[in-house]
């Protein structure tokens, strides 16, 4: 298993995520989503895997913006450019990927 863990410092979900991981003795790597963003393949794959709209955190302060703009294509870009706008934490597993907290499906990649 190759686990990444993109989070916030601050975001009580992604903190559980790594709990979870530490207490099964699953290496992981954690990335600060705010700091270093996703790269677009990245992002594109997490949106294969989950789907777009999953990926817009409803507390996000351009969530408005996003959800009125024209094309999927357009939010892409956006959380691209702005990373503070998806929701955590995104745990990737290679082709795999979950956004939020989600414990029964990492149980089933072990």
């Amino acid at each position: 298993m190759n686990i990444q863990i993109f989070g916030r410092n601050k975001c009580f979900d992604t903190k559980k995520a790594e709990r979870y991981f530490k207490e099964r003795r699953i290496k992981y790597q954690l990335i600060d989503l705010p700091r270093f963003g996703m790269s677009r393949r990245e992002l594109e794959s997490v949106r294969a895997a989950v789907g777009l709209s999953e990926l817009i955190d409803p507390k996000a302060p351009d969530f408005d913006l996003l959800k009125y703009m024209a094309t999927d294509a357009d939010r892409f870009e956006r959380l691209l450019e702005y990373p503070d706008n998806i929701r955590t934490p995104v745990v990737r597993n290679g082709r795999q990927a979950t956004v939020g907290y989600q414990p029964e499906v990492w149980k089933a990649w072990e």
